[in-house]
């Protein structure tokens, strides 16, 4: 499992490739907690890619409901319907059945899938899909309670058409930021794993495999500054997709290393917060950077 992920270009620890092979086997919906930036998102992605799955994707937010999680009715395409038949009926001699005409407008071919939808409807051909639910720590609790509710039976009811049952089960992740805590009975249908930022040598793993243009010793520079700012309590700290950028700009800016101007230049890439930055200027550039050469070694 550890292979295959690194495979598609991802580089997970033992732990992590253990929970997600475990989950596979069993069929149980995978919860990743952890700060932002740490990977959960992508490798949902990196999951599907490997199993040339589809990818179902549902973002959180606060206030989302069935309509854009689930299904929702094409409302345009009713109204041409209903509106053909009228015509219809004016030309009958017998026009046109109210009730024949209410009933088709809840036809199947009038069904937008959402995500949950689609990733509950049999499939003819091809592997499950992967269906990400991303950020549930966003969503309220009533949309976690419909969420778990899925997830025991992996069967959506559409009231106008009856209930949709996977053969398979999807393959589930669930991903939280841990905003707020999610409920027991949540956390007891999933397989659980919090994820952390990789250490040192992993993220100069991860910064060569994913930018490889940018010099070994570059690379080791920019993950031992990365380092020394996820230990400042930042309001932000930098993820791993923050490391990344910053070694690329680096590296776009024809530098092979990081000194004190090259920090300047490109902190905005790593900090997006004003308070955080100001924060690590008034520590001094020249500080961090030295702090990431003794740690590049």
């Amino acid at each position: 499992m550890r292979q295959a992920l690194a495979d598609h270009g991802y580089l997970a620890d033992e732990g992590l490739s253990t929970v997600v092979y475990l989950s596979l086997v069993m069929g149980r919906p995978l919860l990743l907690e952890g700060e932002a930036g740490v990977g959960k998102t992508e490798l949902a992605k990196v999951l599907a890619a490997w199993r040339g799955a589809e990818l179902l994707r549902i973002q959180c937010y606060e206030g989302i409901d069935v309509s854009q999680a689930v299904y929702e009715w094409d409302y345009s395409r009713q109204l041409l319907h209903l509106r053909a038949a009228e015509l219809r009926g004016t030309g009958d001699a017998g026009g046109v059945a109210t009730a024949d005409v209410e009933d088709e407008l809840y036809a199947e071919r009038f069904l937008v899938r959402r995500p949950l939808l689609a990733a509950m409807t049999p499939r003819q051909a091809g592997p499950t899909p992967v269906l990400l639910v991303d950020e549930v720590d966003r969503a309220d609790d009533e949309f976690e309670a419909f969420l778990l509710e899925a997830l025991s039976d992996y069967a959506v009811t559409v009231p106008e058409l009856g209930t949709f049952r996977a053969d398979e089960p999807p393959v589930v992740v669930i991903t939280s930021n841990r905003t707020r805590d999610l409920h027991d009975a949540l956390k007891r249908r999933c397989l659980y794993h919090w994820v952390e930022h990789p250490d040192f040598e992993q993220e100069v793993r991860i910064v060569s495999r994913r930018a490889p243009g940018v010099g070994e010793r570059l690379a080791r520079q920019v993950a031992g500054a990365v380092a020394e700012l996820r230990g400042l309590g930042l309001y932000k700290p930098p993820g791993v997709a923050e490391t990344i950028d910053w070694a690329q700009s680096l590296a776009a800016l024809g530098r092979s290393e990081l000194d004190e101007t090259g920090v300047a230049l490109t902190l905005g890439t790593v900090l997006k917060y004003r308070e955080d930055a100001e924060r690590v200027r008034a520590g001094g550039l020249d500080v961090l950077a030295r702090a990431a050469a003794e740690r590049a070694g």
